[in-house]
């Protein structure tokens, strides 16, 4: 798909691109790491409840994200749980279970806000995406993870039947060193799910999360502006829930290649030219991609750790 694009027209389409809303849209992209530092600060807390401090959190989540962009199969997520753990009293699986826990809700959020550009009147009624309805995939997406957030729940307000069954299956499938690392591994992701017990610190969630995601979908929309696309705000809605689910899967460092071609795939529903939809997320991508590559750089330094570290360290973490 991507390799039919004519690199000279995308550079001509990159150039002539307001500058100043290209320069807004980074700081608008950049802004909403310190709204998942707060989210994350209100799912993770001490074995006692109590709040843990923002700043090691920020560090830990710029680091994270830098190791996406610079790691291959988002080795920033284990790297983030990995660095929390070395700046505050919690297990590494806790840290872990916590970002599985932001990963469902981000998942519903986004479906929610594309259930809105896909009820929109500006949106292409046959649009398909790999030969199915776009509807229908989000739909089905949206059931997955409504079952998952259900299912967990359901575990995290009734946990010792739920440990005790995994642990006969572990200690009846493995051998035993193994089976009580894994147990314990267990535990923790379970007190990651913590914040599911509770009714106030849920509805902050969801509500941390709708700032995140409506936030990110400002950064799209005015980028649209940047290059003068003619599509309608809401489609940054569903371009941002295309890129999402794009880039969940473990894929090259920084998404590359995985988010242009899911912003082709988006930005082609609306009619636009297929060199501009490239040159569109590649300027995107770039610009956006250096601040939080930088800023985690700089948390590197600041903890002194080694990039290598990030990659190899986390493997011996059990509990």
């Amino acid at each position: 798909m991507l390799y039919k694009i004519d690199p000279r027209q995308v550079w001509t389409y990159a150039q002539h691109a307001n500058g100043w809303l290209l320069l807004l849209t980074v700081v608008v992209a950049t802004v909403t790491f310190p709204v998942r530092a707060i989210r994350w600060r209100l799912i993770l807390r001490d074995v006692d409840g109590h709040r843990f401090p923002l700043l090691p959190l920020w560090h830990a989540t710029t680091i994270g994200f830098m190791a996406n962009n610079l790691l291959p199969a988002r080795a920033g997520e284990v790297a983030r749980a990995y660095v929390a753990s070395r700046q505050l009293p919690v297990r590494f699986t806790t840290a872990l279970g916590s970002i599985g826990v932001e990963r469902v809700f981000d998942a519903l959020v986004m479906l929610g806000l594309m259930a809105v550009a896909i009820a929109a009147p500006s949106f292409p009624s046959n649009a398909l995406v790999g030969g199915r309805s776009l509807a229908a995939v989000a739909t089905s997406a949206a059931l997955l993870f409504g079952a998952l957030l259900l299912l967990a729940l359901v575990i995290v307000h009734r946990p010792a039947p739920w440990l005790a069954l995994f642990a006969r299956i572990a200690r009846r499938l493995l051998p035993p060193r193994i089976a009580e690392r894994v147990i314990a591994a267990a535990e923790g992701v379970l007190a990651g799910l913590a914040v599911l017990k509770s009714p106030g610190r849920f509805a902050g969630v969801v509500l941390w999360s709708l700032v995140l995601w409506i936030k990110n979908a400002a950064a799209f929309a005015i980028c649209f502006r940047a290059f003068g696309l003619a599509v309608p705000l809401e489609a940054a809605l569903l371009l941002q829930g295309i890129i999402g689910f794009g880039v969940a899967v473990p894929s090259t460092p920084g998404f590359l290649g995985v988010f242009e071609a899911a912003t082709l795939v988006t930005l082609r529903l609306y009619g636009v030219d297929s060199s501009l939809a490239v040159s569109y997320a590649l300027t995107y991508h770039l610009t956006t991609f250096l601040p939080i590559t930088l800023l985690g750089l700089w948390s590197l330094s600041r903890l002194h750790i080694k990039l290598r570290e990030l990659s190899i360290a986390p493997e011996g973490e059990a509990t």
